[in-house]
């Protein structure tokens, strides 16, 4: 396998650089007894599996002692699996760092902020703060790179595992002292540091780095703004920098192997960082069943196109090294089971979002531990069953393709900026009872999933030039640089819409003294807002919730009832609709076209959404949030003008259709995420490479969780409003 070097530019449009389509499993051979190894190999091999996983959690049995390493056991597991077929993936194991290194340097361990040191007995419980657990974890990477530097049967290697997914939060002695350095680093004077947090609010100054606080949630009351993001930016660099210290050694060791994270709840990592360049690509941990967003956003096609829509915003292709294949569970949670062809046509999702390798975890289940009922391919039994026939189907279908797949991108007409860890976080420290710029996305990203747009999630530095549209979801922060390359992309024809409250707040998290959005982008957008204020959710219950970043110490406050039924009328055309969370009254500067104005209360008749000319294109400034009838109307009345409308028309419920493309050809998925039939007409000319369904007269047949990817025709068919081309 040959990846791209790791200075490779980050983009959502960078396939992986790879002649070999990663498809197989993570594999625990130090669950069972050595008896099953072969059998196990050789089901992988029948199966047309290429690759596997191994030690992410094998610390203790690698480095039973501090300084003694054994690696008989994963060397005998590499040669079987070797000998089979089978390539190697390893990983560093500092996830689960053994009981003797949390026995001995206890200072390792991670502290709550209620002084609770994290418990042996779990995982991710180490501080990556901590200079000790580097030390131990810079020597367990630099064995296992030494010791398997000439293996031809490894290929590449994870680090790590999730980071932050149990958790990213850490306090205590250890990690006051790094963040104490880190911001001395950072701002250099004390004074630039009060500067930055606003120390003349509330005599929050200090005098020296060394009196420096971890801020604490409402302890008694809440923390500067500014002093909470930089925490996150400080968890951000302390996670980037201890995969640095992997990946270094591991590169020094073998620059033929690639090297990947894989992600899986995404809390305090920045991506346009060290992070991501220090790697070849990323991977994703994508369980569709899992989670409790398939109430909030839909179903779980819709949950699955989200996440991994998100992950390719953040530096392309990905592959996904645990794919769902069956039930699962720990102690506290549990998923939906996928029904028969379901997790085949979640694989095939994953790759039509732009996985350029599908990992199905796991291969067999354990009989032991916190996830006894987490299901993979092989059961409890030893006996291969559907989801092993599946996985088969699906593995020397994907290989037989890979020459189609491999060097696409995924196509995306609307672009909706995402990837900027200081507007997250910005969000966050102070929301003031608005959604985050994720879930005002979210609603974007759903609407255009149910009717097959062409979406995804791009950051302004990325290039913008095959986009028809791009949409900012109230970004707080903003920079005089994004303004020009938004600019450029609207001169050139784009259509660029911001959200309410962007550009209102600095890089230092402070109100910006000019009036709102700031000079930049008042000036591009031809207005400036003259006052803003909260509305109720639609259809919410007057109650506005004041908390930690969490949920934790969560207040729920009831307004009057006058006050929960205060919500304004948008009129956009001939449509109106209710507006949501936030209204902005808009000046207008000359040349500036009004398109919306408030049609309720005190502010009826004044501007609410304008368009200005810029070049070729348009800059639309919408001042409120999305709602879905709001998405509906934008829809109609500005993305279908910008040339944003379905791959197929009039398309069944439950059906998704996504296009992966290069130069010299185009790849037109159409998954059907419902467990019954579904007939889809409209489709355009071109070669099925499944043949799971029938396509007569242009319409496509497709069985339960059906599966098509066609190759379109040079000439592609143009109907009603599906322009594909």
């Amino acid at each position: 396998m040959t990846t791209a070097s790791k200075s490779a530019p980050l983009s959502v449009w960078r396939p992986i650089a790879t002649d070999t389509f990663l498809v197989g499993s993570p594999h625990y051979p130090e669950h069972v007894d050595e008896s099953y190894w072969q059998r196990d190999a050789d089901r992988m091999a029948a199966a047309g599996f290429n690759t596997v996983r191994l030690a992410e959690f094998a610390w203790h049995i690698i480095e039973p002692h501090e300084g003694t390493f054994d690696f008989d056991l994963f060397d005998r597991a590499i040669d079987v699996l070797g000998k089979a077929g089978i390539k190697t993936i390893m990983c560093t194991p500092t996830a689960t760092p053994p009981r003797w290194l949390t026995a001995r340097y206890p200072e390792v361990l991670r502290v709550d902020a209620n002084g609770r040191a994290m418990s042996h007995g779990s995982r991710q419980h180490a501080n990556l703060a901590s200079a000790v657990f580097r030390k131990h974890s810079k020597r367990i990477t630099k064995a296992m790179a030494e010791h398997y530097r000439g293996n031809s049967h490894i290929i590449g290697w994870q680090t790590d595992n999730e980071f932050n997914t149990s958790g990213s939060l850490s306090y205590g002695p250890v990690t006051l002292a790094e963040f104490q350095a880190f911001l001395e680093d950072k701002y250099k004077t004390i004074a630039a540091l009060n500067d930055a947090w606003g120390g003349h609010f509330w005599a929050t100054a200090y005098d020296d780095f060394d009196q420096v606080v971890l801020p604490l949630d409402y302890a008694p009351a809440p923390v500067g703004p500014t002093h909470v993001v930089d925490y996150h930016r400080f968890l951000a660099f302390v996670t980037a920098r201890f995969q640095h210290d992997q990946v270094l050694i591991l590169r020094a060791t073998n620059p033929d192997w690639f090297v990947f994270h894989n992600l899986g709840r995404i809390d305090d990592i920045d991506f346009r960082g060290e992070f991501s360049t220090d790697l070849d690509f990323l991977g994703f941990d994508i369980y569709p069943h899992l989670y409790d967003e398939m109430q909030r956003v839909g179903g779980v096609g819709e949950v699955q196109a989200l996440h991994l829509d998100i992950c390719r915003g953040f530096t392309g292709n990905f592959i996904v090294p645990e794919q769902q294949s069956g039930f699962g569970a720990q102690p506290n949670i549990s998923t939906l089971t996928p029904e028969p062809g379901e997790m085949r046509r979640m694989a095939y999702t994953s790759v039509a979002r732009g996985a350029d390798g599908v990992m199905f975890f796991r291969w067999r289940p354990a009989h032991f531990g916190a996830e006894i009922y987490w299901m993979g391919i092989i059961d409890h039994d030893d006996i291969p069953r559907r989801r092993y026939d599946e996985a088969k189907q699906f593995a020397g279908e994907v290989t037989a393709l890979k020459d189609k797949i491999l060097g696409t991108h995924v196509r995306m007409d609307l672009g909706i900026a995402g990837s900027d860890f200081d507007n997250q976080e910005m969000h966050r420290s102070y929301p003031v009872g608005m959604p985050s710029p994720q879930d005002d996305a979210t609603l974007l990203h759903r609407y255009c999933y149910r009717h097959n747009i062409a979406c995804g999630f791009i950051h302004p530095e990325d290039d913008l030039s095959k986009l028809k549209a791009l949409y900012v979801p109230h970004w707080l922060k903003w920079t005089d640089a994004w303004t020009a390359r938004i600019e450029a992309f609207a001169k050139a024809g784009g259509t660029v819409i911001l959200g309410g409250r962007t550009g209102s707040r600095d890089v230092n998290n402070h109100v910006i003294r000019d009036t709102s959005p700031g000079k930049t982008l008042s000036a591009l957008a031809g207005i400036t807002v003259e006052e803003f204020g909260l509305l109720t959710p639609i259809g919410g219950d007057g109650l506005f919730e004041h908390g930690g970043r969490f949920g934790a110490n969560t207040v729920r406050k009831k307004l009057p009832a006058s006050s929960a039924s205060r919500q304004y009328e948008l009129k956009i055309g001939n449509a109106q609709v209710t507006a949501a969370h936030l209204y902005e009254l808009l000046n207008v500067a000359p040349g500036t076209e009004v398109i919306g104005n408030w049609a309720s209360r005190f502010a009826e008749g004044q501007a609410a959404m304008t368009s200005r000319k810029v070049g070729k294109g348009n800059v639309i400034y919408l001042g409120t949030y999305l709602s879905d009838a709001l998405v509906e109307v934008l829809a109609d009345q500005v993305l279908a003008p910008a040339g944003i409308v379905p791959l197929i028309a009039d398309i069944p419920a439950g059906v998704e259709a996504n296009i992966r493309e290069s130069k010299d050809r185009r790849l037109l998925f159409i998954l059907n995420t419902l467990g019954e039939p579904a007939s889809i007409g409209n489709v355009p000319a071109g070669k099925d490479l499944l043949g799971d369904g029938k396509i007569r007269g242009g319409k496509l047949w497709l069985p339960a969780y059906g599966c098509s990817i066609i190759e379109l025709d040079q000439v592609i068919l143009r109907s009603q409003r599906a322009v594909l081309s």
